[in-house]
């Protein structure tokens, strides 16, 4: 079921837009997200709704007298919490949603880009059963597309890094490979981490989102930077695209990247 669900569709989408652009596989990584990202759009604007507004209640005045008054009832207090959900309109869930979505479709990229990206005789012939009876009549009736067994094995290469293989950049004089694209992930997904934060009046509200704003963005950055340049592509085409959808909704502020001085001095 994981195959036909998931692989398979991948496999022959990115096989369509690799042929589709030219025979770039980079590129068509960079499309696919895209597509994906415009696909799940309804979705990823009610999670930066929903995120808003759970930022926004802990600093609610009938929120925080809530907390005081059923402090030492644990039971009362999440009856009140779900009854305060129901009565600002909050869905709590919607904010993990497109973030549950996405793991399956980071696994099953990354299953896609191995089997695509495989040069060996055994391994194409593996892939050739996955390419799906609609991707060859598709690519008949579409003028100037080739057969898609003439595109195996593809050309793996994009820029300076083999999109199955994990990326290093080596330069003349040094005797090892600098990842490149793991730092430029790391660094966007704290852009789009810190942008997107909204303070609470909540202490330990804020602690715990100062921590997932450092342990997420090395945490992508490690995957960028031990697995395949094509799912590292797929990471940073998704950053780019969550800030820019952001900014579309107006949702975050650039003087967040500013040292709070007051927050400085009081220390």
């Amino acid at each position: 079921m994981w195959e036909s669900l998931i692989i398979e569709p991948f496999i022959n989408a990115l096989l369509f837009i690799y042929d589709l652009i030219g025979e770039n596989i980079g590129l068509a990584i960079i499309l696919f997200t895209i597509i994906i990202k415009l696909i799940s759009w309804p979705l990823m604007s009610k999670q930066i709704k929903s995120s808003r507004a759970l930022q926004e209640m802990q600093n609610d005045e009938d929120w925080i007298a809530i907390q005081k008054k059923y402090k030492n009832d644990r039971d009362k207090l999440a009856q009140e919490q779900m009854s305060f959900y129901k009565t600002k309109g909050i869905s709590p869930f919607a904010s993990c949603l497109p973030t549950l979505i996405q793991f399956p479709i980071i696994i099953g990229l990354y299953q896609s880009i191995i089997q695509t990206m495989g040069n060996a005789p055994l391994q194409m012939l593996n892939l050739i059963p996955k390419i799906s009876p609609w991707l060859k009549d598709l690519f008949s009736f579409i003028p100037g597309l080739q057969e898609p067994l003439a595109l195996i094995p593809l050309n793996s290469q994009f820029l300076w890094m083999n999109i199955g293989q994990p990326e290093r950049l080596f330069i003349p004089g040094l005797s090892f490979g600098i990842p490149v694209l793991a730092i430029i992930v790391a660094a966007t997904s704290f852009l789009q981490t810190k942008l997107m934060a909204t303070p609470s009046a909540d202490s330990q509200s804020n602690q715990m989102s100062g921590m997932m704003n450092v342990y997420m963005p090395l945490l992508m950055g490690w995957f960028a930077y031990s697995l395949a340049s094509g799912l590292a592509l797929y990471f940073l085409a998704s950053n780019l695209f969550s800030i820019i959808q952001y900014a579309i909704l107006g949702r975050f502020d650039f003087k967040k990247l500013i040292p709070n001085k007051k927050a400085e001095n009081k220390k």
